[in-house]
């Protein structure tokens, strides 16, 4: 069970700790409005907006909610494939009523790669965009793909197919979509810069004027509850280390990867010893 210090240290990536609800959203329905997307890019203070939004009371999906649910990683990674690889039907409303039902507020990937699709299912979604400056987002981005893209991590995460697996494959797809299909580092270096450039300028052109907020992490509680329509609320505005957050929920999801894997082991030698071990004990008998 993730504990206090576990959220002080990673951020809402603490929810690893917490047992996998391993609940399948599929033919879920909406229980609560959709109001706010923040589609910035990774790296530019989205656990921040997501503890803001959480405590004007929003309940809110970020990356790391899928270390709580893991088994809605391979719904994300069905609609990513079908919008950037053309492979099976584009989701509809349905399928984000159901992927979603249960959340007011979107911030980070991959929801950051369908707001077209959010502000069109969803006429009254307001947008807050979150835009960082371009050479510290990319220094921070690239120290994060270097751990991101990993193959040693993944090849851990990829023995533990029913949760650090199924985020491993989901973070891999939107992490290179997102570095410009970057496959390797040096991809990633050479084709992100122009990605997001690319990316905030389609947020801008896709969303109208009245329903976005161009909004500095600086500026604090005041202009975002205005556009919200929230009072602002009686505690510091937050600011997550994104950073520190992310270099160590990498290590440890590797950590307890290994766990389960280990875990998966014991079992599995168990179920096969046995049997075996009572047939050789029959055998002696005779």
């Amino acid at each position: 069970m993730a504990t206090a210090a576990d959220f002080k240290r990673i951020g809402n990536y603490a929810r690893m700790y917490n047992k996998d609800l391993n609940f399948d959203r599929r033919n879920e329905r909406r229980t609560v409005p959709f109001e706010v997307v923040c589609p910035g890019y990774s790296r530019t203070g989205t656990l921040t907006m997501h503890k803001a939004l959480s405590i004007l009371g929003y309940p809110t999906f970020h990356f790391s909610s899928f270390y709580e649910n893991s088994r809605d990683c391979l719904l994300w990674t069905e609609a990513v494939k079908a919008k950037f690889y053309g492979q099976g039907p584009m989701p509809d409303k349905a399928f984000f009523d159901g992927l979603l039902g249960h959340i007011s507020a979107t911030t980070d990937s991959p929801c950051n790669l369908f707001t077209e699709e959010f502000i069109t299912f969803y006429p009254d979604v307001k947008v807050v965009l979150v835009e960082r400056n371009i050479d510290s987002w990319e220094k921070s981005w690239t120290a994060y793909c270097k751990g991101a893209l990993n193959p040693v991590l993944h090849f851990i995460c990829n023995l533990d197919p029913t949760w650090a697996g199924r985020i491993a494959v989901v973070g891999a797809y939107i992490t290179r979509i997102q570095a410009g299909y970057a496959t390797t580092l040096d991809e990633v270096r050479v084709r992100s810069r122009v990605a997001y450039q690319h990316h905030y300028r389609d947020v801008r052109d896709i969303v109208p004027k009245e329903r976005l907020l161009d909004f500095d992490l600086r500026d604090g509680w005041k202009p975002l509850c205005e556009f919200l329509g929230k009072p602002v609320p009686d505690v510091p505005f937050p600011h997550e280390n994104e950073t520190k957050a992310n270099q160590a929920a990498l290590a440890e999801t590797g950590q307890l990867a290994l766990k389960h894997i280990m875990r998966n082991l014991a079992i599995g030698l168990t179920l096969v010893g046995v049997p075996v071990a009572a047939a050789i004990w029959w055998l002696l008998q005779r």
